[in-house]
């Protein structure tokens, strides 16, 4: 094993990386290693887009979101001959072991390539959708919310004022996660998300006497996953409700922002395991984070089932 070790981030960005990748050089610097960024994904592995890392790479980063390093989404990687090009310039410059901040889409990119030339890796959850089976938390998603939090409070005000209805939409794929915890802890007056099956007809009768006992308002939190446009449930507000309304679509505002202190901190322990989990032998693994602490994964364990919803938290809709 060489002392050389590198890192990089794949798919969507997240605030957390940041502070990930500062962790990242301190300590692998502290255990005697030393860290190379890989820049713009795996893109940046086929095109030779790798250099040596110091702290003056990661002054004042931990404050910022995103990442300093870039990210991309890479068909090429997907292809063999260009896993091979990959392969030949991490071997120039004799690094063995790898961090990758991404999803599961990632994860098993990183298999195939472990397979194929033997890179060693671990992975670190890093997705604002919090879709990876084995893990209850990934890297971004206390900032994501906590924006999210932000905008439903700011709306509540206009919505208030106005006698309004707002349909505030929220990302997370076919996952509604970041939906689920924002309407719960926002107060929302309804939450839409894939998994659970809902028909609106059946909240018109109590909405209806809501607004005779003096409602001004509502909050509906829809998640970017389910069947119907957001449009379509302020349409709903307006001709069966009764009250006019508006689409507020959070969109990439959700990805960005400066960390919270949550997720530094996540960061910092994530990145302590990877490396650590590498050095004392965890060749192909995922470092995940439940209520039993971190523990190591395969990628199968990852990638073979669908990341499922804590059912005492879809009881409190």
């Amino acid at each position: 094993m060489s002392k050389n070790i590198a890192i990089l981030c794949s798919g969507g960005d997240v605030s957390g990386m940041n502070p990930a990748l500062k962790h990242f050089v301190e300590y692998s610097l502290k255990k005697g290693l030393i860290p190379y960024f890989v820049y713009d994904g795996y893109e940046g592995l086929i095109d030779n887009n790798i250099r040596q890392a110091s702290y003056k790479d990661v002054s004042g980063i931990i404050i910022r979101g995103g990442t300093q390093i870039g990210s991309a989404r890479s068909k090429r990687f997907m292809q063999p001959e260009f896993r091979e090009m990959a392969k030949k310039n991490l071997d120039t410059l004799n690094i063995d072991m790898m961090i990758v901040l991404g999803g599961d889409g990632s994860f098993r990119g990183l298999d195939v390539f472990y397979k194929e030339h033997g890179i060693k890796f671990c992975g670190i959850p890093s997705t604002i959708d919090n879709d990876i089976h084995g893990t209850d938390y990934c890297l971004g998603v206390d900032t994501a919310l906590n924006i999210i939090k932000t905008s439903i409070d700011s709306i509540r005000d206009t919505a208030s004022a106005f006698r309004r209805a707002f349909v505030i939409e929220t990302m997370g794929r076919d996952c509604g996660y970041l939906a689920l915890i924002s309407a719960i802890t926002s107060g929302a007056e309804l939450c839409l998300i894939p998994e659970v099956a809902y028909d609106l007809k059946s909240y018109e009768e109590d909405f209806k006497e809501q607004i005779k006992n003096g409602r001004r308002y509502f909050i509906a939190i829809a998640s970017e996953g389910i069947k119907q446009e957001s449009q379509e449930i302020a349409d709903w507000f307006e001709q069966k409700i009764g009250i006019e309304s508006r689409v507020s679509v959070l969109g990439h505002l959700q990805r960005g922002g400066n960390p919270t202190i949550y997720d530094r901190l996540m960061a910092y322990k994530f990145v302590t395991h990877a490396i650590n989990g590498i050095l004392d032998g965890q060749e192909e693994s995922v470092i995940c984070y439940s209520k039993k602490g971190f523990e190591f994964k395969t990628i199968d364990e990852v990638t073979s089932s669908k990341y499922e919803l804590d059912l005492d938290l879809i009881n409190f809709l």
